[in-house]
This record gives structure tokens, sequence and C-alpha cells, in this order.
């Protein structure tokens, strides 16, 4: 054993002073404290699952270290990631989010800002919905609206199960009435403005408008209206 202990001990006292000099140096080095804006990761999302809450896309991180450690994280290096794997329905918290940090040994997080986030997960469903027409102003005189078709009258929808309990239609947007004598058809856009849902695939609908004379009342158009003074002709004038 004393002769294990006594072999080498030239090369052994160098390694101890050089292992000493290594520790005293990064004991003695100055420690620096640096801000990150970490970008967090959602990964391996269940089939047939969403996301249906708001989850912050960055985390506020704070790093204690030596400087020559600081000096080798690059921010576009470090993320926070979050393994879904598994995960069922409902509302699930994530704690200690730190620990997912792939950070190198020797530097400390001393701030986490969120420092754990709620994530709910929901099924994702669809439903069929109608297809409700917006109309705005009223026709010439002398007409009105008669049928109004929309094609398709339906229309998908897809989304978090809560949300979509809520949705019984979709509205057009704003079908222009004003001033018109005949009928028309005309492609609009769907209004539709969901925070977990989503128009599935028709983003436009058809609408045929039908305009009818009033019966009894003479319509107002071009033909009806009088001519300007300057063209009127006075009684006896040849």
């Amino acid at each position: 054993m004393f002769k294990l202990l006594t072999e080498n001990w030239t090369l052994k006292i160098i390694s101890l002073i050089f292992a000493l000099l290594l520790w005293m140096f990064i004991m003695g080095e100055r420690r620096l404290e640096v801000g990150y804006r970490v970008p967090l990761e959602l990964q391996n999302i269940p089939r047939e699952l969403m996301v249906a809450n708001e989850v912050p896309s960055l985390v506020d991180v704070r790093v204690s270290g030596p400087s020559t450690l600081q000096m080798k994280v690059s921010p576009n290096d470090i993320s926070i990631i979050v393994d879904l794997t598994d995960l069922k329905p409902g509302l699930t918290t994530f704690k200690r989010l730190e620990e997912k940090l792939n950070l190198p040994s020797g530097l400390r997080v001393t701030r986490l800002s969120p420092s754990f986030i709620d994530l709910k997960l929901e099924r994702i469903k669809q439903k069929l919905v109608p297809i409700k027409i917006a109309l705005a102003g009223e026709p010439l005189s002398g007409f009105k609206v008669g049928s109004i078709r929309v094609v398709p009258n339906e229309v998908l929808v897809e989304g978090a199960e809560t949300e979509l309990k809520s949705v019984s239609e979709v509205i057009t947007d704003e079908v222009d009435l004003h001033g018109v004598n005949e009928g028309f058809s005309l492609i609009v856009p769907l209004v539709f403005r969901g925070t977990y849902t989503h128009l599935k695939d028709e983003k436009t609908t058809e609408v045929q408008v039908e305009i009818q004379p009033v019966q009894g009342l003479s319509p107002v158009g071009k033909d009806n209206l009088e001519p300007e003074n300057g063209n009127k002709k006075e009684k006896g004038e040849n």
C-alpha cells in the first residue's frame, strides 16, 4: 500500500498542484449573472388533443456562474422543453422548469419567471353549424328583398370541445343592399373569431339575393326620374 502511494510521487504532487491551481482559479474567477429570454417548447402533444389555454412562449431566466462558462452559453442553444407524452385531457401543472434547462454544469439558475406553467388539454371536436347572412341597407324605393339563399348553408367548425359547445352559427361579412333594384349573387367571406376553434374548410360562401318590385308601388328607376328644371318646357312653348 505504502509503495503505491510513494510510486511516481513527483508526478502525483505536480497533478495535485495543478488541480489546486485550477480550483483556485475557478473559485476566484469573477462570477456573472446573465439574463435570457428562453423559448418554451411543447413537444409530443397527444393525438386528438390540443392546448386550450394561454401558455407563455418565452420564459425569463437569470443564470449565475463563472464568466468563462457564461461565454460558452449561446442564447440560441438554451430552451425549456416540456414533454406532453401520454397526457390526458384536463389541467396539468409543470413545476421546477429550471430542471428542464439544458445549461452547462457549473451554472446556476437564480431566477425563473414564470417558475411553473398550467397546461389545459382538451379533445379536438368538429361541429356543423348554419351560416347566417348579415344584411346592410335597403333596396331602392319600390323594391323589396325576396328570397335569399346561401350556398353552402352550413360550415364545419373544429377546435376545443368546451368552446365548440358555445358555437351555434357563423355569420357572413355584410351584404350591402343599399339602392339595389335587381337580384344578384355574391361570394362573401365568413366572419369567425374563435379563440381555440376555427373554420375547418370553407372560408367563403355564395349569397344569392332575389329583389322584387313592391305591388302597388311604382318602382323608382332611371326612367322614372323627372328631368332637370333646365330641360323642362313651359306650357305654350314650342
